[in-house]
């Protein structure tokens, strides 16, 4: 089956992908790492709001939120699309 890597703000809602890396700075690593979300993850997106608002994705039965322009530098690979 085709993969393909898509950000996590380009993601549908509902589908299941694995992240492949996250391309922001140290901070925005950080962070994402603090909370579970690093490169090999599995992770569901749960929502997202229209107009640029949160994202929310469920890693590990654990959901989180974050802001669109952080989900807009996780890069995941989702397959069968």
């Amino acid at each position: 089956m085709a993969q393909q890597i898509v950000s996590l703000a380009n993601l549908k809602n509902g589908s299941r992908a694995r992240v492949c890396s996250i391309e922001g700075g140290t901070a925005v690593n950080n962070r994402l790492s603090a909370l579970g979300l690093r490169p090999g993850k599995e992770l569901t997106k749960i929502s997202a709001m229209s107009f640029k608002g949160p994202v929310t994705v469920k890693v590990d039965g654990t959901q989180l939120a974050m802001g669109h322009g952080m989900a807009s530098k996780v890069m995941v690979e989702v397959a069968g699309i």
